[in-house]
């Protein structure tokens, strides 16, 4: 998965301490978030993309591995 958060955070002039605060983590786990090392939970991805006006998937953008879609096609069938 990768994050739109750095962009989006510099655009809305926040640190990462700020936008940390702003949402109740730790200044790291925003790090480990831009680095894409950590995937939010359902409601910290909703509270980041708040901060933002935007939606959850204007921020976070799942990016399906192909082989993994194939395998799920199979296995539904």
């Amino acid at each position: 998965m990768r994050t739109r958060i750095r962009e989006l955070r510099k655009k809305y002039g926040l640190t990462q301490e700020e936008l940390a605060k702003k949402v109740g983590v730790r200044r790291e786990t925003i790090v480990f978030l831009e680095k894409g090392k950590y995937n939010p939970s359902l409601l910290l991805a909703y509270r980041i993309a708040r901060v933002f006006g935007k939606r959850i998937e204007d921020v976070f953008i799942f990016e399906e591995s192909t082989k993994n879609h194939k395998k799920e096609k199979r296995s539904n069938k």
